[in-house]
């Protein structure tokens, strides 16, 4: 009985030896990630400086409000070119009924007179060089006439 104790103990010593061995040549270095974990929080807790509270003292909520105004950023802008677009049509707009044509009627005549001015050049004109946009609002006349 003794003999198929240590029969036993000694699979159980080589099967272990094995599994150690396999592990060691497979192990991969212990990583502490010391400066790069405490540079990527100081990055996140110096961009939530100004928030209010928690927000700007711990990392979680420093992550997650950061992550959201970063969010708000991106969208923001792609708003920003949408409203300065509108922005411009309202101004071509009003200067245009001054001058005796709608909106679509000076653009469609710009179109029509070959005149490829953007909107943000000609809402410009609008406001600082009005006898200059008079004469393209002439020229799209011109041209649906």
């Amino acid at each position: 009985m003794s003999e198929e104790v240590s029969d036993r103990k000694a699979i159980i010593l080589t099967s272990s030896r094995q599994y150690i061995e396999s592990k060691k040549e497979n192990k991969m270095p212990r990583v502490k990630r010391g400066t790069k974990r405490r540079a990527k929080r100081k990055k996140i807790l110096d961009r939530a400086s100004g928030y209010f509270l928690t927000k700007s003292k711990l990392y979680r909520s420093a992550k997650e409000a950061v992550e959201r105004g970063l969010k708000f950023a991106y969208s923001g802008r792609k708003q920003r070119k949408r409203q300065y677009r509108s922005l411009w049509i309202v101004r071509i707009g009003a200067a245009s009924k001054l001058n005796g044509l709608s909106y679509n009627q000076f653009i469609h005549g710009l179109k029509k007179a070959g005149v490829e001015l953007d909107r943000k050049i000609l809402a410009d004109l609008a406001v600082k060089d009005a006898p200059a946009f008079k004469s393209l609002v002439e020229q799209a006349k011109g041209a649906l006439a």
